[in-house]
């Protein structure tokens, strides 16, 4: 049987299964939510960081300063309550592409 991907969230730093984070990229200096495309594989959107989808994790990596540590040059840290509402804007999405319910 594989091994599954596991991955630590920058926030709250426990190694889990990456399914049960999201993976944020920072192409620009603008953190954004870096989404599967029809369950391929994630498009290259350079370094990327793994954090769990709840505010209490978002919140810790603000705090922690740990955008900062995840990317290259300079990161704008986000406001952890819009960056929920665009995990769930992504995570609706990728549901409704692959013909899940949100």
């Amino acid at each position: 049987m594989g091994r599954i991907p596991e991955r630590t969230c920058i926030g709250c730093r426990c190694v889990v299964p990456a399914s049960e984070l999201i993976r944020l990229a920072a192409p620009d200096g603008r953190v954004a939510v870096a989404t599967r495309r029809g369950g391929a594989a994630m498009p290259r959107q350079g370094r990327g960081a793994w954090l769990h989808p709840r505010l209490e994790c978002m919140t810790a990596a603000v705090k922690r300063r740990a955008f900062a540590r995840a990317f290259p040059g300079r990161v704008d840290a986000p406001d952890p309550v819009q960056l929920l509402g665009d995990v769930r804007v992504a995570l609706g999405a990728a549901s409704h592409e692959q013909g899940e319910s949100p």
